[in-house]
């Protein structure tokens, strides 16, 4: 603002207002308002009125003259945030004069002078609607927009969205509006200004034109806003604004950011695009590391790379050879190889008094609970305190012993279990787990079978050992044996769309003889090897296998599972499960809605689709007779689409409390799940404690949804306000088997691989999701919709899917030849930069660590050294390093 030349100012104002009034208050006013100037202002106003006069001159020279002057005041005022600048003001009621001569003016340079003053003044002067601003900047002259100042800039930016609308409605030109976005891109770019540039070009439907703005100085900032703006649009404008950036990134060489859009579209062919650009041997496999992560099927062929040691180097990391390796070199550098044992997690010497007396109850299920934390707990350590213990005779004394104490189908997740805590180590894994394909027991055989699939999870080998183990056993008369080989098969080689595997398991699927049981399973293990591949021969296999159910099978807990299978072919894959959807609808009337409401969130799911959301609620919403039962998956439904961004999340949770006071009971008992997947490894306080309001409700299904859901909320995280409410559920619940089995899961999952593993099936700062991940939490979920036949039926073992979304949570930096490297890194809180000016920090609340580190929900780390570069721009899972050539130690 300009200093007040008069010092009696003060004075007169006083004065002015201790005045008699007047009998006219208007004149009042204006003369209160002329004294109110400063004289300065007096003679600015003075100048300008003259300048207006001067224009109506019939002299050209003293009209140039006159427009000049009023240029230069207008650009050279400059104002305070929240008052208009002094030229403006004193401008104002001379803008109708003004634009009433501009009518009668003959075209000349001068008219073009005074039109692009009329544009600035129309920014404070033009009604509502009117878009006299950018009317005047068409009709003025070609000079630099920038030169008025950013509200003038902005201010047509809103002007030529709305008159775009208007001409696209009436099919008229936009050239002239093109080029002037073009002018006003280039301003917003150079002055930091880029998601204005961007909403902008999306608003002229120009998107395309960004790629050749951006330079190297705000490429990064372009962006990152683009990507987070994607999930905020509709389709198909979202896999557009995807597209330009990958574009963008590609053009940058910024390869790692643009190979994480090229997976969140799962577009092979742009991920082999980049393999091809890049031959730098260390960024591919950087790259290798992040598909990996991803866990999507991609194979090397000639074009990618010629030489066979390369590819082999790749494959190898692709197919996470090195995973268990890492794993363990985490493991030791936390000093946590120490096996567990349950009891070491239920630490009941810390509850009073009566639960000792409960170990009585039941203890072929109290065994069960155990080899199931066990598994947990020691998952991929490779040594526990139950099943890897060394036998004290040859007859294999101990491992036997434990396995024993398990009754019947108690000892096919006893056997599995060690293919948990093996997880990973393939050649050591088939070595132990071998011996009990000797047993005479077929629970134990099918426990050995399931186990091969366990360890084999997520892995990749080209001689494909779990095919030919489990192969053999699919066509065997006992079921267990079969289900145990075909869920081991579906681990395996989920998501992986492996021929193989479909030849053997189709027969099954046609097979009029072959019990529910079997065919579940089979449809959910084809679900998991064809996951989001929407293949129609599978799709149409598992459509037919539903049509043959008979009425009375159809009300069987299991059949919940098949249009789950069918699910999984479409799994995010949106319009796609449009024909599918069709055909359910010729389904029986009992499993019609279900297998609606099943394919809806399964194609949705991690889309954050807010009109699916809303149509899953109002599924929601009706209040229907005791025996539907499609009200669950639309429960799950919700949570499955809304978890893929922050925003629709913490929604999703609000809408779930009302469905929790209004719902009837079986949406009641699907909330928990729901609440469960939302949070998946990210404890947060207002949904443990609706959860732990839950797990005392009244009925007993709700409850135990909700203990499960504790654990998984907590899984991995070791989190010790969960572990307490677990423990005091568990003395709460004493003398209920059933219950008090689901509270030692839920603690077997909170001390998940000893709190180093997660099930978050998010990945690379919550930006891309693992379909098989997901899949195995949706899988069990669904199980879980029917707690008392499956999971606490004889089908518990159901609870091993769960190794699909299993993750080490950790940050291992590795040097030029993959060996671990100790490197500092701070590990803070995320902070959300998006369109922040100028480098904001990304991480709050840091502390310095060597590596390797854990990784909470949630948080990021960055390299405190600049020895080293990373090949990632986000440090999760193996970062390769390396040395920056520009370092120089302080001497």
């Amino acid at each position: 603002m300009t200093t007040d030349p008069n010092p009696n100012n003060g004075g007169s104002r006083e004065e002015a207002s201790l005045k008699v009034p007047s009998k006219d208050p208007k004149k009042k006013k204006d003369e209160k308002k002329e004294e109110d100037l400063s004289d300065e202002d007096l003679a600015l106003k003075q100048q300008l009125e003259l300048y207006v006069e001067r224009v109506h001159d019939p002299d050209p020279g003293l009209q140039k003259v006159a427009l000049e002057s009023m240029r230069q005041e207008i650009r050279t005022s400059t104002s305070s945030m929240t008052s208009v600048p002094k030229p403006l003001k004193f401008l104002r009621p001379h803008y109708g004069t003004l634009k009433a001569y501009y009518d009668i003016m003959a075209d000349s340079p001068e008219k073009k002078y005074l039109a692009d003053i009329l544009s600035v003044l129309a920014l404070t002067m033009s009604a509502e609607g009117e878009r006299d601003s950018l009317k005047y900047r068409l009709l003025g002259s070609d000079g630099d927009i920038g030169s008025w100042g950013h509200e003038y800039v902005r201010n047509l930016a809103g002007e030529i969205a709305l008159e775009y609308a208007k001409r696209q409605m009436e099919d008229a030109s936009i050239d002239d509006l093109m080029e002037l976005v073009t002018q006003i891109v280039a301003f917003h770019l150079k002055h930091n200004a880029e998601p204005e540039a961007v909403d902008l070009l999306m608003e002229v439907e120009d998107l395309d034109t960004l790629v050749e703005q951006v330079d190297a100085t705000n490429y990064k900032r372009t962006c990152l806003y683009l990507t987070s703006s994607a999930s905020y649009l509709p389709g198909p404008d979202d896999i557009l604004v995807l597209d330009i950036a990958y574009v963008i990134y590609l053009k940058f060489e910024e390869y790692p950011s643009a190979l994480r859009i090229a997976l969140f579209l799962d577009n092979m062919q742009y991920v082999k695009q980049l393999f091809t650009s890049c031959d730098n041997l260390l960024q591919r496999k950087q790259f290798c590391y992040i598909i990996a992560q991803q866990g999507v099927p991609f194979g090397f062929d000639m074009e990618i790379t010629e030489d066979d040691d390369e590819r082999e180097a790749l494959e190898e990391i692709v197919y996470n050879t090195k995973l268990s390796e890492g794993y363990l070199t985490l493991a030791r550098d936390i000093e946590v190889m120490e096996p567990k044992s349950p009891e070491d997690i239920y630490k009941v010497h810390l509850i009073d008094g009566r639960a000792s007396a409960g170990a009585s109850v039941d203890s072929a299920r109290q065994n069960l609970a155990a080899t199931f934390v066990n598994a947990f707990v020691n998952a991929g350590f490779g040594q526990d305190k139950l099943m890897t213990v060394p036998s004290e005779s040859s007859s294999g004394g101990s491992t036997g012993s434990w396995l024993f104490k398990n009754k019947e189908h108690g000892k096919a997740s006893a056997a599995a279990s060690l293919g948990m805590i093996l997880l990973w180590d393939v050649d050591s894994g088939l070595a132990q787990i071998d011996k009990y394909f000797h047993s005479n027991d077929n629970h134990v055989i099918a426990g050995a079978l399931l186990g091969v699939g366990i360890v084999n999870c997520g892995i990749k080998n080209d001689c494909d050992p779990a095919l030919a183990l489990l192969g053999d056993y699919i066509g065997k008369e006992d079921s267990t044996v079969r289900i145990g080989a075909i869920m081991g098969l579906g681990l395996a080689y989920a998501g992986t769309e492996n021929e193989q595997v479909w030849k053997k398991l189709s027969p099954i699927l046609g097979d009029s003889k072959a019990p529910l049981d079997v065919i579940a399973f089979t449809t959910i293990s084809l679900g998991l090897v064809y996951v989001g591949s929407c293949n129609e021969d599978v799709a149409q296999a598992i459509v037919f296998a539903l049509m043959d159910r008979s009425e009375s099978e159809l009300g069987e807990p299991l059949t919940r599972l098949l249009p789950l299978g069918l699910g999984l072919l479409y799994l995010g894959k949106q319009e796609s499960v449009e024909a599918t959807t069709e055909v359910s609808k010729t389904f029986n009337h009992k499993i019609r809605k279900y297998c609606d409401m099943t394919l809806l969130s399964c194609a949705y799911a991690g889309t954050g689709n807010v009109l699916k959301v809303q149509h899953l609620l109002g599924h929601c919403a009706q209040h229907l007779d005791k025996g539907e039962m499609h009200q669950g998956p639309a429960v799950l439904g919700i949570a499955m689409v809304a978890m893929a961004e922050e925003l629709g999340l913490e929604m999703a949770i609000r809408s779930l409390e009302h469905l929790l006071q209004y719902g009837e009971q079986n949406i009641r008992r699907a909330v928990p799940l729901a609440l469960g997947l939302l949070c998946i490894s990210n404890p947060k306080v207002n949904v443990m404690d609706t959860l732990s309001r839950l797990s005392h409700d009244t009925d007993s299904e709700v409850a135990m949804a909700a203990i499960i859901s504790l654990g998984l909320i907590g899984a991995g995280t070791n989190n010790a306000r969960i572990a307490g409410m677990l423990r005091n559920l568990s003395s709460y619940y004493y003398k209920e088997a059933s219950l008090l089995f689901c509270v030692r899961i839920a603690q077997g999952l909170v001390h998940l691989g000893k709190g180093l593993l997660t099930l978050s099936p998010f990945h690379s700062e919550r930006f891309l999701l693992s379909p098989t991940a997901l899949a195995g939490l949706i899988i069990l979920l669904h199980a879980c919709l029917d707690m008392k036949s499956i999971i606490l039926g004889k089908y518990h073992y159901v609870l091993y899917f769960l190794v699909l979304a299993m993750q080490p949570r950790m940050l291992l930096t590795v040097d030029e030849n993959l060996k671990p490297l100790s490197v500092p890194v701070r590990v803070g809180q995320a902070v959300d930069v998006v369109g922040q000016a100028g480098r904001p920090k990304t991480i709050t609340g840091f502390q310095t660590h060597s590596t390797p580190v854990l990784l909470a929900a949630g948080d990021r780390a960055e390299l405190a050294t600049e020895k080293y570069i990373p090949l990632s721009p986000i440090l999760e899972g193996f970062v390769i390093l390396r040395e920056n050539p520009e370092y120089q130690e302080d001497r």
